[in-house]
């Protein structure tokens, strides 16, 4: 069960950024500061990071939407990523995919309803030798096939 937390305002942007402003290149520390705050970079942040930054606002979300790791909502409370490099998929990664979003009724970036589990692609987890391969949080697995995806889902609670 989600846990219904208030919108940040702009005091609590701007509270957030401040410190990270005189780093040289400071948007990303502060997009990444964002979302480790609240599991997203919050749509309020743009106009706020814009001002601070003296960029335009189409620039701050640019960097957002160009940046996969960034996130405009919530991630469930278990993020699978799929590798979806060329060896996961001469191993059968896109069916493997493919199944796993039919499965739960989703798209990438989406969240099961229950908000168990997001899933997302990721271009290659360094497993190979070992592919097909997921990462469930921290926890990469190879030799994903259908069965071992099963186990990993019920272990999410999707």
């Amino acid at each position: 069960m989600q846990v219904n937390v208030p919108a940040p305002t702009e005091e609590d942007i701007r509270a957030i950024v401040a410190p990270l402003a005189s780093l040289e290149g400071p948007l990303l520390p502060m997009l990444h500061a964002l979302q480790d705050s609240y599991g997203h970079v919050p749509q309020v942040a743009v106009p706020v990071l814009a001002d601070v930054l003296n960029l335009g606002r189409a620039e701050v979300h640019g960097v957002i939407s160009f940046y996969h790791d960034f996130r405009d909502a919530p991630a469930g409370r278990h993020v699978l990523r799929i590798c979806r490099a060329e060896a996961c998929q001469s191993m059968g990664s896109n069916t493997l995919a493919e199944s796993t979003l039919s499965k739960l009724g989703i798209g990438w970036h989406d969240t099961t309803q229950n908000g168990a589990v997001t899933i997302e692609p990721v271009y290659c987890l360094g497993l190979c030798a070992c592919a097909p391969a997921a990462m469930l949080d921290d926890r990469v697995v190879g030799r994903v096939d259908d069965a071992r995806m099963d186990k990993l889902l019920s272990e999410a609670g999707a």
